[in-house]
């Protein structure tokens, strides 16, 4: 449950928030800090999807070394008195706007995290209350902003944001989802391979990945983890930013449609073959 749980955190100083909505990580708002590594200081945006490791900075962070997180409105270094079980290395501490702690590691490289809440019962009813029973709230549109309700072709079918899509390998058709994500291997712009979790609900970006993703780069490969054979289309481009583009199969009426994502991190863009566009419309997000 909760698997693209996007955590709010405030400076446990001087108590202020910490989230950027206007800077993007994950498809989410992130967590603005200041930071201090070998000297050098600059800013740095955490993702606030739990479990993820994603960041953006102006200056590479070199794996190994502890940073220094101070808050961007008083300042002051964030620390805490408990040491990493992992690499010994000083735990930093951040409060929950849902009342509560996140501790996370100083040293870079090392995935040590943990969430302790306050009241348990009062976080789950505030997490319910913002993410709904089933996960992250679906968006919904508002109609009421535009007085001529538009007239819809009823020969298409039309896929719905927020709506669940069941989701397949081109090659060897076995479905794409564990445990409520759709689950690719994927191989960085540093070679690293690792898996990249990506939400199964039209229009939702969320995503997580078990390797760095840098913003706005593009990922070198997504491959099937059943057959391990590439995604990757060479016959076809994003129609945003022009990046290669993967090709999976989607689940619509009684067959399976050649559905298409971005390569690119950060990017939004997705679409149908123009052969299916003829019958199967997508909902516009209400992100775009």
């Amino acid at each position: 449950m909760y698997e693209f749980l996007s955590l709010k955190l405030n400076c446990p100083v001087c108590g202020k928030s910490l989230m950027d909505a206007e800077h993007l990580v994950d498809n989410e708002q992130s967590i603005k800090l200041d930071f201090e590594v070998k000297g050098k200081k600059n800013q740095i945006w955490l993702s606030s999807i739990y479990g993820s490791y994603n960041y953006t900075s102006e200056i590479d962070l070199p794996a190994g070394e502890n940073v220094k997180l101070f808050c961007p409105h008083c300042n002051e270094n964030i620390t805490s008195d408990s040491d990493c079980l992992v690499c010994g290395s000083e735990m930093i501490e951040f409060n929950l706007d849902i009342g509560g702690k996140v501790s996370v590691c100083s040293r870079i490289g090392c995935k040590n995290h943990f969430v302790e809440f306050d009241d348990l019962s009062v976080a789950l009813k505030k997490l319910y209350q913002e993410y709904g029973y089933s996960g992250k709230a679906m968006p919904r549109p508002d109609i009421l902003k535009d007085p001529e309700i538009p007239k819809v072709d009823e020969s298409k079918e039309i896929i719905g944001s927020g709506t669940h899509i069941q989701t397949y390998c081109p090659y060897c058709e076995k479905s794409l989802e564990t445990d409520d994500q759709i689950k690719l291997i994927i191989i960085n712009d540093k070679d690293e391979t690792g898996y990249i979790m990506l939400s199964p609900y039209m229009n939702v970006f969320t995503s997580k990945s078990t390797i760095f993703l840098s913003e706005d780069k593009v990922v070198k490969d997504a491959m099937c983890p059943h057959c391990n054979k590439s995604l990757k289309v060479h016959d076809k481009k994003c129609g945003k930013c022009d990046s290669d583009v993967v090709k999976i199969k989607v689940s619509a009426r009684t067959r399976l449609l050649d559905f298409y994502l971005c390569t690119k991190k950060g990017c939004r863009w997705h679409g149908l073959s123009d052969e299916d566009l003829y019958d199967i419309k997508m909902d516009d997000s209400l992100e775009w």
